[in-house]
Order: structure tokens, then sequence, then C-alpha cells
């Protein structure tokens, strides 16, 4: 199996990336931009990931602090008294659910991994919170290394690239080496390029059009841009309009050999998916 197709979890799990994986969102949160509040009730949270694992999710991502541009930050008691919760029931109730941890938070990253997580998904490249790197170096969770310039209170504030393609791949470079030298192996790491974090339009679409370049750091491309505001930027479309470009952009992702998908609308990703495998 071409180890740029596997992407090895807590525990030495391995998940094949064949030939696609879904992952579905349940933010947890009372601000997050598309569904802030609608699931912040554990019972609520717990029915809508059966709902999407129905749907053909093969990941659930819980996050319980809204990463959006300028949102506030939480304190790790509150951020574990969302999520912990929810990853219980669902462990608990669902033999074999792969349950992800949308955090930067160390302490939040440790007792989601003791209590059932497998991937811990990181907005900062362990930047925000330096003991997460002990963490992941110590539990070897997956791990979704992402791109953002600055943080989510002050990412949007005028963000400037020489050229961002360039500087992601450098940015990529490092910080693999960085988690390797910490004892995290490759096959556990996944990159994500940040759509609309710390990007204008000009850049998100420029990331978009050279996808293909990020293959070369030999790793699967995680890709979140379900419903993000680059389509209001790009079209004018408020949240609730934009499931039909989330759709079209991730099809087109898909067949340029975008592996990973964090979607809201499961559902529709996997039959745009399905489609692509058709007749792509």
């Amino acid at each position: 199996m071409d180890k740029s197709r596997v992407w090895k979890v807590f525990g030495g799990k391995e998940i094949v990336l064949d030939p696609f994986l879904i992952v579905g969102i349940l933010n947890i949160t009372p601000d997050s931009f598309f569904d802030g509040g609608r699931f912040f009730d554990t019972n609520r949270a717990v029915e809508h990931a059966k709902d999407m694992l129905r749907d053909g999710a093969h990941v659930i991502d819980i996050g319980g602090e809204s990463t959006r541009p300028f949102s506030k930050r939480v304190d790790v008691e509150e951020e574990k008294s969302r999520v912990i919760p929810v990853l219980e029931a669902l462990t608990k109730s669902i033999d074999g659910v792969i349950i992800s941890i949308d955090t930067y938070k160390a302490r939040v990253a440790e007792e989601a991994i003791k209590r059932g997580a497998l991937i811990i998904n990181d907005v900062s490249a362990c930047r925000f919170d330096p003991h997460l790197l002990d963490i992941i170096s110590e539990y070897k969770p997956g791990y979704v290394l992402m791109h953002s310039l600055g943080r989510p209170e002050d990412m949007q504030k005028d963000p400037k690239y020489h050229s961002v393609v360039d500087e992601l791949l450098d940015f990529f470079e490092q910080n693999l080496k960085k988690l390797t030298d910490a004892g995290l192996p490759e096959e556990n790491i996944v990159i994500d390029p940040g759509i609309g974090f710390g990007k204008l339009l000009e850049h998100n679409l420029e990331i978009l059009k050279n996808i293909t370049r990020f293959y070369s750091l030999g790793r699967p491309v995680y890709m979140g841009l379900s419903n993000k505001s680059m389509w209001e930027k790009l079209l004018g479309l408020k949240v609730g309009e934009r499931g039909v470009a989330t759709q079209v952009a991730t099809g087109i992702l898909a067949l340029k050999g975008v592996l990973i998908h964090r979607v809201h609308d499961v559902k529709l990703t996997k039959d745009t998916l399905c489609i692509v495998q058709g007749i792509g």
C-alpha cells in the first residue's frame, strides 16, 4: 500500500484512504460560524454524530471551541466539559467509531485520547500550547498539521504572503521535521492548508489551484472548505447558501487527488465523491 494513502492513528490503527475519507464536523459550541448552538446539547450532538456516521462519515471531528475569525477563546475546563461527554457517549455506544478532537490545548488533547479519541486536529501546529507537542509525541495519535497565519482572533487582520503556496510548503516541511524529530511517525500526520485561516480570497484560490504541489510532501491532504466565507467573497453567498459551492469545489479537489474532506453535509459529500469515483 502506498504510504501516502495510509493514515496511522492512536494505537497503531491504520486508516486506508481508499478511495476517500469523509470527516463529519461536530461543533459543540454556541458560536461556530455555520451551526453554532445547534448541537450544544450533549444528546443532540450524539444523535447528529450518529446521523453523520449513517450518512457515510468515516471520522467524527468534535470541536469545543470555535476557531472562526475573531472568535473568543474558552478555557481548558470549559472545552473539556463540552467535548468529553459527547466523546464518551459515542465511544461507548458505537464500536470502532473514529473520533478526532479539534483542539490546540494539550490538556484537552490528552484527556480526549484517554477517553477514546484517535486523532488530534490542531489549527495551531503546536504553537499556541507548546505542551501539545509533548502529548502528541507521547501518545502518537493521528495528527492534522494545519497552517494558520496568526490566531483565530487576529488571523484575518490584513494577512500577507510573498508567495502563499511556497510559504505553505516551507511551513509544512519545517513542521513535519519538528514533529518527526519529536517522535511522531510521519505516517501519523496529514496536512491541512488551512483555507480561511489567515488568508484572503486570492490566497485561498491560489492554494486550491495548486493543491497538487502539496503532494510532494508525501502525506495526504486534509481539506476543510465546507461552507466557508470564501464562497461569500467569491459568489456573494451567505451562510446556508454555500452547499453547492462546497460540493463543486470538493468534486474538483477530489479529481485532483485530495483524499480527506472535512464537511458539514456528509450525505451530499458522499454522493459527490462517489460521482467523482464513477466518472472521474
